[in-house]
């Protein structure tokens, strides 16, 4: 009897957690498809901002951007050609030393033609969170234009105008030709909604802030 009063409890346990995993994540992603709306855009329709805020992704061994990496690096040269943005943030993670996301993608513009000037490395962009406040409260960043793969472009959107940006977006759907890293990155979107909304709600700091740097700054006067 006590068994079968234990096993009740333990699966009443676990369908409220079901439930309650259900409804916080149909909430968060509803909360960043409203923060997003209104704010994403293609490359010839974005507005002008002064600044492009390029998300990082995988570097390999080489040093060479990935194929998502480099569809977000190809729309910011498109943008800065097209005068819609003055400068780049590149920002990405850069935790050990001989892994560099920021490093490449700044290489990667500049061998295609952007001013090296005109080019802003953030390396601690550890994540999406991360990598809006520290534009925000680092750089100074106050209007910008994100740029990332589409399923993940309403998260990034919101995260930054949550986080003090006048953001706008514009995504690439270039590399869906990699089908299975495209469904992964579509379902990963599910979880990191919830992370993104339990992050605005806490207001916690970025791993690592540090100084008000002047390299945004900089490149818009140069």
């Amino acid at each position: 009897m006590a068994w079968a009063v234990w096993w009740r409890r333990a699966l009443l346990t676990v369908a409220a957690g079901t439930v309650l995993a259900v409804a916080a994540t149909v909430g968060s992603a509803n909360w960043i498809r409203a923060g997003a709306e209104g704010h994403t855009f293609t490359v010839e329709d974005v507005p002008d901002a002064p600044v492009a805020l390029v998300l990082g992704a995988q570097v390999y061994t080489d040093g060479q951007p990935s194929a998502f990496l480099a569809a977000r690096l190809e729309i910011a040269r498109q943008l800065y050609a097209a005068g819609k943005v003055r400068a780049i943030l590149v920002s990405g993670d850069h935790m050990e030393w001989a892994y560099d996301e920021p490093g490449a993608m700044s290489r990667w513009l500049v061998d295609r033609g952007v001013p090296p000037q005109r080019v802003v490395l953030d390396h601690a962009g550890f994540d999406t969170y991360d990598l809006c406040a520290r534009a925000r409260r680092i750089f100074g960043v106050e209007r910008a234009t994100v740029i990332t793969q589409s399923f993940h472009l309403a998260r990034a959107v919101t995260l930054c105008r949550q986080l003090g940006v006048d953001a706008n977006g514009v995504g690439d759907d270039t590399v869906q030709r990699y089908q299975a890293m495209w469904r992964r990155g579509e379902l990963r979107e599910y979880g990191a909604s919830v992370k993104a909304a339990w992050d605005v709600l806490s207001g916690r700091d970025p791993v690592h802030l540090g100084r008000r740097e002047p390299g945004v700054d900089d490149a818009l006067r140069g």
